[in-house]
């Protein structure tokens, strides 16, 4: 029987030594992972201010019931707003604002980022919902409206509006494109323009007492500002074109303001 070269026989003999090499070891360290979409990939952090407080709940109305000390380890587990939900390394559960956290350190040793995660919620609102008052011409008027957001500054809205007056009561059905270019501000201007339906019934009591039942255009300008939390204050000033016949129109201007809720 022919003897294998020596050469062979190292290399065959360092596969086992090659293997053992390449496997990881139990002491290696776990990657980053996400506590939650949205939050920074950490997994522990190092306490580096004097202490860090831990809170009952998400909010600073709850008491603090621990305080973890400088160079203490805490984990976070979930974020609720600008609250991060955290486990210190002797078992305490509890809830951090984010500006504490911002003072820790990750385990490379680097100052890691916490960005306000409740303007980031905003900017990736997809649909938002809301109800606002205000004037139709001279009367009051209440609208409600839902809008889906199609892209960072497009966005598609339904809205229903009821006018009350004096003489008679008006219904208007609108849906508008809005152009949002500032998107990414807290304080936001937006237009728009879209088509609708406008009717209106008087009084029985008045003399001409016909019912108006037309098509209708309008171009809207206006603002959102992002308030706390899901909720948006916004307000607007719209022009309406109601096409009365095919050579006759009338026009109205409503202004309203309110409050709307995104998700």
């Amino acid at each position: 029987m022919k003897r294998l070269p020596n050469v062979l026989v190292a290399g065959v003999l360092s596969l086992p030594l090659l293997a053992q090499a390449q496997s990881p070891t139990e002491t290696q360290a776990p990657a980053d992972t996400d506590a939650q979409p949205g939050l920074a990939k950490v997994a522990r952090v190092r306490v580096t201010a004097p202490y860090l407080e831990l809170h009952t709940g998400p909010g600073r109305g709850y008491p603090v019931f621990f305080v973890a000390e400088r160079d203490a380890w805490v984990s976070i587990e979930l974020r609720h707003t600008d609250w991060y939900k955290v486990r210190a390394a002797t078992g305490q559960l509890g809830w951090v604002h984010r500006e504490q956290l911002s003072t820790t350190l990750a385990e490379a040793g680097a100052a890691r980022p916490f960005r306000d995660v409740v303007i980031d919620d905003y900017l990736r609102r997809r649909v938002e919902m809301g109800a606002a008052y205000g004037r139709f011409k001279s009367e009051p008027v209440i609208r409600l409206w839902a809008g889906y957001r199609m892209s960072d500054t497009l966005s598609l809205e339904a809205s229903a509006s009821q006018v009350q007056g004096v003489f008679s009561g008006s219904s208007l059905w609108q849906v508008n494109l809005l152009s949002e270019p500032w998107f990414n501000q807290r304080l936001s201007p937006f237009f728009g323009i879209g088509v609708g339906r406008f009717l209106n019934v008087p009084n029985k009591s008045l003399v001409d007492n016909s019912v108006t039942n037309a098509n209708m255009a309008q171009v809207m300008l206006g603002a959102r500002y992002h308030l706390s939390d899901r909720f948006v204050l916004r307000a607007d000033w719209t022009l309406h074109s109601v096409f009365l016949s095919d050579e006759r129109s009338a026009e109205y201007r409503a202004f309203t303001a309110g409050v709307s809720f995104f998700f």
